[in-house]
């Protein structure tokens, strides 16, 4: 069996050097850490601490690397990969944000691993992804070898509500667009843009970061310049939320003076005065999927085949602001 010295010497390092990386002890810069990390996986050594992690003798344990608990959008994803877990003799470790998760990253204590994550830089997830270390990414499109993106499809979902908004006789419209790190805002404000563009429209752009206090000051600009849109796309649902709240506050409503649609039909949604009008993706079926892209590699072997989570536009009452517009399918 390999030893550490046979890591130190593959490394070019000194023992104590590696022993550092090999146990999260010491301090040693992050590239040499990486470099004897890679010499032990090469050689197959682990330290005893990580003996279940030897090429026949898995932890039988997959990582979720998410950015916080809380909320019913992330809620829903691990809800959906505890149920994929349930089928399998597999372990799960949740882990938000913390120094914790950046060990069990990067020392690859896990067989596995589900990021979404966006402070998870991508270079560190192309470093760790491995034959023996498949990473779904939930957050991101990378293309590397065992790195797995997993996405909605925003762009549907997203034509969509541009289509319903249009069909309306709507002309004047605002988008408030998330976190600037976000793929899926990326996506759904290029769609959106694209969508106004064919048909020669010019849509103001507000920049928020998918919470509700961005969407209500992006609401308390708009409103200040006094040239109401008639529609406004907001990213996410939680900004629309704080859009329609500030508008309140002006004496305006939704759909009457302004029509809004937001994205990701969270549970309150529905439940609003008015009732949301949103896109809506199965959260669960995004965590279920995840999980179980992992299972059959890690089991069969078997590579996921590209798919992303379908959206679709759910019409509630804050965008239905001329039905006559609509043909009788669209407005039941």
């Amino acid at each position: 069996m390999p030893t550490i010295k046979d890591v130190a010497r593959r490394a070019g390092v000194s023992i104590t050097a590696a022993s550092y990386a090999l146990n999260a002890t010491g301090t040693i810069s992050e590239e040499t850490r990486q470099r004897i990390l890679q010499a032990a996986e090469e050689i197959n050594y682990h330290p005893n601490a990580f003996a279940r992690h030897l090429k026949k003798r898995k932890s039988r344990t997959i990582g979720v690397f998410i950015t916080r608990f809380s909320g019913a959008f992330y809620e829903d994803i691990l809800e959906g990969i505890h149920e994929a877990v349930l089928q399998t003799d597999y372990d799960l470790i949740v882990c938000p944000e913390s120094q914790v998760e950046r060990r069990i990253l990067t020392h690859r204590q896990v067989d596995g691993a589900i990021v979404f994550d966006s402070k998870i830089d991508s270079d560190l997830v192309l470093k760790l992804a491995a034959p023996t270390f498949p990473i779904v990414v939930l957050d991101r499109h990378l293309e590397a070898d065992y790195v797995f993106p997993l996405l909605i499809d925003n762009r549907r979902g997203v034509v969509e509500a541009f289509d319903h908004l249009y069909r309306q006789g709507l002309r004047r419209l605002a988008y408030v667009a998330g976190a600037l790190d976000s793929l899926d805002n990326a996506e759904r404000t290029e769609t959106f843009l694209n969508e106004a563009a064919k048909h020669n429209l010019t849509v103001a752009v507000y920049q928020g970061n998918f919470f509700e206090k961005s969407g209500y000051d992006a609401a308390q600009t708009c409103i200040a310049g006094g040239d109401l849109p008639e529609a406004v796309f907001c990213a996410n649902d939680q900004m629309a939320i704080g859009f329609i709240k500030a508008m309140k506050e002006h004496g305006l409503k939704a759909p009457d003076d302004i029509a809004i649609v937001g994205f990701d039909d969270i549970r309150i949604a529905q439940y609003m005065q008015p009732t949301l009008s949103t896109i809506g993706a199965s959260r669960f079926l995004w965590g279920l999927t995840a999980a179980t892209w992992l299972f059959d590699y890690l089991d069969n072997g078997q590579l996921p085949e590209p798919f992303r989570i379908p959206t679709a536009f759910i019409q509630r009452e804050s965008s239905l602001k001329y039905p006559v517009f609509l043909s009788t399918d669209e407005t039941h």
